[in-house]
């Protein structure tokens, strides 16, 4: 870290996170501001209808995520961890993990299944938000209320047993615990600020 405050993280970085941490937002940021590439792993992973590869096409969904990262810089948004650490981790220099409250994540999901529901928000360029299915968190297949509830303690665990593996000790990873702790780090390394 230097006197601004600023983290040196390379040009090869995994932003990671439960659903709507804001991984994408940061990482598009942080992609802006290094000249790499954006890499938005839903967008790789989501056909039309919600079919998604990490399911139905594991090696196509593996061998995109290789293609993307093929290059000496890039920004990375998501997790599918076993995809991911199998794809790019080993040359990996920076895992920026959004770890914020849940209860925080709840309302971000109600707040932006809603709006992108009202207006037709085309996401990963073939599909549709689908907002009542949100709230019916006993059918975990559909809501991301329930993943969130569910997963929050487990990704918790696993970043941090990520985090003590000596296979990852090249990985810088920095823990942002906080919407105002993500605006900090986003001054310090001079991003442009979020629209």
């Amino acid at each position: 870290m230097d006197e601004s405050g600023s983290v040196r993280i390379g040009r090869r970085i995994h932003v990671v996170g439960n659903s709507c941490s804001g991984k994408s937002t940061l990482a598009e940021r942080l992609a802006v501001a290094l000249q790499v590439p954006f890499v938005e792993l839903d967008a790789l992973n989501w056909l039309p209808g919600w079919v998604g590869l990490n399911e139905t096409d594991p090696q196509r969904f593996a061998s995109l995520m290789e293609e993307a990262t093929a290059g000496d810089g890039w920004v990375v948004a998501g997790s599918y961890m076993s995809f991911s650490q199998r794809a790019f981790w080993p040359r990996l220099e920076t895992v920026i993990w959004l770890d914020l409250p849940m209860h925080l994540l709840v309302r971000r999901v109600l707040w932006r299944s809603w709006t992108r529901w009202r207006s037709k928000e085309l996401l990963w360029g073939t599909n549709h938000e689908r907002f009542w299915p949100q709230l019916r968190v006993w059918r975990k297949e559909d809501s991301l209320i329930w993943w969130i509830v569910t997963q929050h303690k487990r990704k918790r665990r696993d970043m941090r047993r990520y985090m003590a593996k000596p296979r990852w000790q090249h990985i810088r990873f920095l823990r942002l615990e906080s919407s105002a702790a993500v605006e900090g780090f986003s001054r310090a390394n001079g991003l442009t600020p979020q629209e």
